[in-house]
């Protein structure tokens, strides 16, 4: 039987318990431990300070893929409201087992084309392929690196590895919106995920 762990948060830490089956995590109220991996409450991206919205993690019957922590300007705790919200935004990706490149082109670029309506798609296609070459940039990952999935107004969307920035930027919000659609969009790659992102309560596993 799989059990869930509420979260109480204490002044000085905050300790997040959690099974081996747990799926996602509301937000913290101050820098958590999750999956064996720390995410920080608070991130500067450009000239932006970023809060944690919330966390959660990607999973496929008993495998775990990554864990992972949306980062935002402002509190958002449905997709519209993530959508809109203004500045800097990040998704943070810590893996929790290796993945080649062919992996992260399903679950990125599949993902994307999958949330997007045709004519979307033929405004999308020249920074897709953008987006192909630097996840083939990237290669392999291994369990344990962090990627970055990072929007900056001016710069468009980056992908870095452990700090090193992989390809060139992807510009445009309309881009990386539908990026997002991945993670909390109607049709998420993992619904309890998207709830952990949101800040919203865990549907338990059964």
């Amino acid at each position: 039987m799989k059990h869930t762990h509420s979260f109480r948060p204490s002044r000085a830490l905050a300790a997040l318990c959690l099974c081996a089956g747990l799926a996602a995590q509301a937000l913290p109220a101050v820098a958590a431990q999750y999956q064996g991996f720390v995410f920080e409450d608070t991130v500067r991206l450009g000239d932006t300070d970023l809060r944690l919205n919330g966390l959660g993690m990607r999973a496929v019957l008993f495998i775990k893929g990554y864990a992972a922590g949306l980062y935002l300007s402002q509190k958002a705790e449905t997709p519209e409201a993530v959508y809109k919200a203004p500045g800097a935004k990040r998704v943070q990706l810590r893996m929790m087992r290796d993945a080649k490149a062919a992996d992260f082109h399903r679950a990125l670029v599949s993902g994307m084309r999958k949330n997007a309506t045709p004519d979307e798609l033929a405004r999308l296609q020249d920074r897709l392929v953008q987006l192909e070459e630097a996840i083939d940039a990237v290669g392999a990952v291994k369990q344990g690196d962090t990627i970055n999935l990072d929007f900056v107004p001016a710069r468009g969307l980056t992908l870095s590895v452990n700090g090193q920035v992989r390809g060139k930027p992807v510009a445009g919000a309309d881009f990386f919106n539908t990026l997002l659609e991945i993670f909390v969009g109607e049709r998420p790659v993992d619904a309890n995920l998207k709830r952990g992102l949101l800040g919203q309560p865990v549907t338990p596993s059964s």
